[in-house]
């Protein structure tokens, strides 16, 4: 590119004038660069603008760019801000939806235990009804607060209609059928005959003591009546018998000869060893066991009256005399109680317990 000042000093150079040309060709090589130097600098002038326009261009692009960063950065620091913000009140929101969960958790709950099922709360209500009579059972000795319970709970089955209940109903029936062949136990009735025994206990003959009077052989004897009585009642029957006083005087002196000597067969050697004044603690040892008998019949603990109704009856056989009528009516008494005590155990309800067992799982 040639600078506009750089002209003229060209245009007044001498031309180099070469042998045998001639002189008329010289101006136009002149023009021809002279219109080469303004088309270069025009171009160059034009070049200037575009890149001073480029620049320009670039400049405001850039301060542009430069606020929009600035813009930026002030918007991705609120954002932060934002998402700081965003992220405290999530963790405040999770916890509250953790509790809001447990909450529901808990009423979930106690909704399901407050609106259980109508045959659900009555099998329950079956059941606490039937161990209740068992209950009243056991403490009177009666089955009737059981067949009351059963009646009643059968009742109630009915009118439920539910075809899932027909089991237990079933159930109710049969232990119901049983109790109504179940003996009842006349507590009254062995309480007397134990307190007969008690007071049959004092008249008992000791194997080994001396032989008493025995008034069940004998007959008993009339009081003699006053003289005058007997000889205005005399009959030819009592004139006979005055007539015989001497054979009956011998017999009656035969009588007490026996009681003299008696010869007696004793099975263990602990009732001959035994001295005569222990007979009264044998005796005393005896009721006591008999009385225990009667408390136990009385809480219906009917294993441990049978097992002192036995000791008792172990004791009679040992040291009492067998053959006595006295010590055979005991016997019979004791024997008597204790075949009535192994006939009126407690009627169990396991078919009904297990029925509604079943069904509560089931429901």
């Amino acid at each position: 590119m040639t600078s506009p000042d750089s002209a003229p000093i060209a245009s007044q150079a001498v031309p180099f004038e070469k042998p045998g040309v001639p002189h008329a060709a010289t101006p136009t090589w002149a023009w021809l660069s002279l219109v080469v130097g303004a088309t270069g600098l025009g171009c160059s002038l034009m070049l200037w603008q575009k890149v001073d326009g480029m620049q320009e261009q670039l400049a405001r692009q850039t301060a542009e760019a430069t606020t929009q960063a600035v813009e930026a950065r002030a918007l991705a620091r609120e954002s932060q801000d934002l998402v700081r913000d965003a992220s405290a009140k999530l963790s405040v929101m999770e916890a509250r939806v953790n509790e809001v969960s447990l909450q529901r958790g808990q009423l979930d709950t106690l909704v399901q235990n407050l609106t259980r099922s109508r045959d659900e709360t009555l099998v329950v209500d079956l059941e606490s009804a039937i161990r209740m009579a068992q209950q009243q059972a056991q403490l009177t000795g009666s089955t009737e607060p059981l067949v009351a319970a059963l009646h009643h709970s059968i009742k109630r089955l009915e009118r439920s209609t539910q075809p899932r209940l027909i089991t237990v109903q079933q159930a109710m029936e049969r232990d119901l059928e049983r109790l109504s062949r179940t003996a009842v136990t006349d507590t009254a009735s062995l309480l007397a005959r134990l307190d007969d025994v008690v007071r049959l206990v004092d008249d008992l003959h000791v194997q080994n003591s001396a032989p008493l009077q025995d008034t069940q052989r004998q007959p008993e004897r009339k009081a003699p009546q006053p003289q005058a009585a007997q000889d205005a009642t005399l009959t030819p029957a009592q004139w006979a018998w005055w007539s015989n006083w001497g054979h009956r005087i011998w017999q009656g002196t035969l009588d007490e000869a026996r009681d003299l000597l008696r010869v007696s067969r004793i099975e263990h050697a602990d009732a001959m060893l035994m001295a005569p004044e222990q007979a009264f603690f044998l005796r005393e040892n005896l009721k006591f066991k008999l009385l225990n008998a009667r408390l136990a019949v009385l809480a219906r603990q009917f294993d441990a009256a049978r097992a002192d109704i036995g000791a008792a009856q172990a004791s009679l056989n040992k040291y009492f005399e067998v053959g006595s009528r006295r010590t055979h009516q005991a016997q019979s008494v004791l024997a008597q109680l204790q075949t009535h005590l192994q006939a009126t155990q407690q009627p169990s309800l396991e078919d009904t317990l297990t029925a509604l067992s079943t069904a509560a799982t089931g429901l």
